[in-house]
């Protein structure tokens, strides 16, 4: 057992849980799996061998590994893990990334709303949810805000927070939207984790690895590659095999010496020339993604004929890291260490103040209406623009009398679990299972 982990006080439910990015930084953290769901099996079966292993170092029970829909009540029921310290995970991502459609509650891999009905099922004593940095635009602010009041509702305080991977010793920038909630008691001893000021680069992140067959041109190449790596991308299930991202990616890759059009079996060979471009193997996407030092070690179960899956393991994980940084500000405040007086999720700010006024007024509404509510600090323009993104989540409902608009905001479009919902038609058709990657 590594000697810098801390004491086994605190319980975690992750779902959605990947090949085990988040699990690792939070088990470093102190927190110890009763559950993790996991919907591909690829990925499940890397958790499990890793949590075998961890398990039998320390000497406890090993963590149960479900496979399956994590919405699927026949998979598991959130009640019988009522009480767990931390209920954790990052949801699907394909309904707010700037690279789709950014569909949000149309979309049918959405749970972030289901997974915070999750929470007021299980009643954890804190909350983390990770995503990508589309759900900060102003596209989502009325789905943020809901998030927001339905945790204040159910008894959290909650807030989000943008970190950066390459502030907390990961050698890519990776930006990740962190919601990070807790029960009253707990709320006025959390902090965010402090960025590091030692940023390490993708030379120094890689030139052994690279030097691991006799390349003579390692050391040269990571004197070059002086600085932090684009994101790293998982990868689709609808496309071929591994690379490095789109176009773009590629060429911030290519700045850095790396040919980001697929991945490398082997570390460059002895005789390959100096001023090589190299292609990454899976180990050191790995190590782009926060594993492999000391403590960070885990087993992908480098086979041949599963780069492709390997791969795809490693791109799409959350960087162990810096769930280890959020982890162990979570465990803090869950121990009341420090000094209270901290004001998570208490600071009254809102994300759409629009939306608020909707939600608050609850009968039909005008611009202007709204613009007086909001004490003019919102033009007419911005209000209608903002009721346009807020249209694009909850029903809109429209009455028109003398050429002026009034709207009532209506239901929340996000599945929460309704069995009416048509993400149960799109799962059952199969779709959805072959679109979540």
């Amino acid at each position: 057992m590594d000697e810098n982990l801390k004491p086994a006080a605190l319980t975690t439910v992750e779902i959605c849980a990947g090949a085990g990015g988040q699990s690792l930084g939070l088990h470093r953290a102190g927190f110890r799996h009763t559950l993790a769901i996991e919907l591909d099996v690829d990925a499940a079966a890397t958790l499990e061998r890793n949590f075998v292993r961890l398990a039998a170092e320390e000497g406890l029970p090993e963590p149960l590994v479900v496979v399956g829909d994590v919405a699927d009540e026949s998979v598991w029921r959130p009640e019988d893990y009522r009480g767990v310290s931390l209920l954790a995970g990052g949801v699907p991502c394909p309904p707010f990334s700037l690279a789709g459609k950014q569909l949000g509650s149309s979309d049918e891999r959405d749970l972030f709303a289901w997974a915070v009905e999750v929470a007021g099922r299980m009643r954890p004593d804190a909350v983390l949810l990770e995503n990508v940095r589309g759900l900060s635009m102003p596209r989502f602010a009325g789905y943020r805000q809901a998030v927001l009041d339905r945790f204040a509702e159910l008894g959290y305080h909650a807030d989000w927070r943008l970190l950066e991977a390459k502030d907390f010793g990961v050698p890519q920038l990776r930006p990740r939207f962190i919601l990070v909630a807790l029960r009253e008691e707990f709320a006025p001893y959390f902090k965010w984790p402090e960025p590091s000021s030692d940023v390490e680069t993708v030379g120094e992140a890689l030139e052994s690895l690279m030097a691991a067959n006799g390349w003579e041109g390692a050391t040269d190449w990571a004197r070059h590659a002086n600085r932090v790596a684009p994101t790293v991308v998982g990868g689709s299930k609808k496309h071929g095999g591994p690379d490095l991202g789109p176009t773009r990616a590629k060429r911030e890759w290519a700045k850095l010496g790396v040919d980001g059009l697929g991945v490398a079996d082997d570390a460059p060979s002895p005789d390959a020339p100096r001023g090589h471009a190299p292609k990454l193997t899976n180990e050191m996407v790995a190590r782009v993604q926060g594993w492999g030092k000391p403590g960070y070690e885990w087993d992908f179960g480098n086979r041949k004929g599963r780069k492709t899956a390997i791969y795809r393991q490693i791109g799409n994980a959350f960087p162990p890291p810096v769930a280890y940084a959020i982890g162990t500000s979570i465990a803090s405040a869950l121990r009341k260490e420090g000094e209270r007086g901290g004001d998570h999720g208490m600071g009254g700010r809102s994300h759409d103040e629009v939306y608020r006024a909707m939600r608050e007024h609850g009968d039909y509404v005008s611009v202007a209406g709204l613009r007086k509510a909001l004490g003019g600090t919102l033009t007419d323009l911005e209000i209608e623009r903002r009721i346009d993104f807020i249209s694009r989540d909850f029903e809109i409902d429209t009455k028109t009398r003398s050429g002026r608009s009034s709207y009532r905001l209506g239901e929340w479009r996000a599945f929460r679990g309704q069995s009416d919902h048509h993400r149960h038609t799109a799962y059952a058709e199969d779709k959805l299972r072959a679109r979540i990657s």
